[in-house]
């Protein structure tokens, strides 16, 4: 059973499902053109919690609780918990989550790692390995800005190539069946292109669009080569944070290359807030940008018969604190996942 398909891609032999997902957001995203398709939207975003940090883990917990609550599974109906963050060791994650007691299986893609965690849970399901799994990842503003930028107390001034890092977590259950207990799975996965390293020599961490396009871009044309598709065969293809700028360099490098995106190309940074009354500027990002759109918007719009077939590529700058200090590079990644609507 050959289900890898040309040089980065995998063809499951059977679709593997998305059975249910939950999103829990904050104040800021809640007030964005997507505030109403949230399940949850917090009232302050400490979460009811002492920090930052606690406040985004916090957002795990309940991403999974809710998730699971909607399937109407337990923990113990888990095979593997694929989960990760941005924070220093994943430590959302490994607080966050702790209590379900699910076998967890850590990942760190920085913002692609929801594209990362359901790549992942597509092939052990795909390969026998597990009968049902949950990916989660998640972010938060404050954190993510402490982590990467500057305490918020500092008050910088952030330039309009700026993204702004997205309060929310959304988590997925997976399976290797399309019904389960009289429910009917959201979507389901029938490919999936793993992404590698591109390094263009970008340095500025203002830019995580202008870093992350190259790596977006060479998934993309991967992906188009593997399946033997073109942009039109996608109601959308969708990334995950490049924001205004990102998105720009993303359209030239693949017009470059013979592929014209323009139309069916859509990102989840652009799409979570507004940034004209927002002043989000380039958009948002962080790994639960494209984890609550994709939950909120893209599966309803699957479900809802809107779109049929789109492309899914969440995309990360694999930066950190020391690397940017020491003068290093911002390195992207992008993984992507062919999501069709249930037949």
């Amino acid at each position: 059973m050959n289900q890898k398909l040309g040089k980065s891609s995998i063809k499951p032999e059977r679709p593997v499902y998305i059975l249910e997902s939950a999103s829990i957001v904050g104040t800021k995203e809640g007030q964005g053109p997507l505030g109403l398709l949230f399940d949850q939207v917090g009232d302050d975003d400490m979460f009811g919690c002492n920090t930052w940090e606690e406040a985004e883990s916090s957002l795990q917990k309940k991403a999974v609780g809710l998730a699971l609550d909607k399937a109407g599974l337990k923990a113990g109906d888990i095979s593997f918990l694929f989960a990760g963050d941005l924070l220093g060791q994943s430590i959302a994650t490994s607080f966050g989550i702790s209590s379900f007691q699910i076998p967890l299986l850590g990942v760190y893609g920085a913002c692609s790692t929801c594209g990362e965690s359901m790549a992942l849970g597509t092939m052990s399901i795909a390969g026998g390995l597990a009968d049902k799994v949950v990916c989660v990842t998640s972010s938060h503003f404050a954190s993510a800005e402490k982590e990467f930028r500057f305490p918020l107390e500092y008050g910088n001034q952030r330039p309009l190539s700026a993204p702004w890092p997205v309060t929310g977590s959304g988590a997925f259950v997976r399976g290797g069946e399309s019904a389960w207990g009289g429910s009917l799975a959201r979507a389901r996965i029938t490919g999936v292109t793993v992404g590698k390293i591109v390094d263009y020599g970008l340095k500025d961490s203002m830019n995580m669009g202008a870093c992350m396009a190259p790596a977006a871009a060479d998934t993309l044309e991967q992906h188009f080569v593997d399946f033997a598709s073109q942009p039109d065969d996608y109601d959308k293809i969708i990334t995950g944070d490049l924001g205004k700028v990102g998105q720009r360099v993303l359209t030239d490098l693949l017009r470059n290359k013979g592929y014209d995106i323009s139309q069916q190309h859509m990102d989840c940074g652009i799409e979570i807030f507004d940034g004209e009354t927002q002043d989000t500027h380039a958009g948002g990002s962080g790994c639960g940008c494209s984890a609550v759109t994709l939950s909120a918007y893209i599966l309803k719009q699957l479900s809802e018969g809107n779109w049929r077939k789109v492309l899914f590529m969440p995309t990360g700058a694999l930066l950190s604190k020391t690397s940017f200090n020491e003068g290093m590079s911002v390195p992207g990644i992008a993984h992507g996942l062919v999501l069709e609507a249930m037949e």
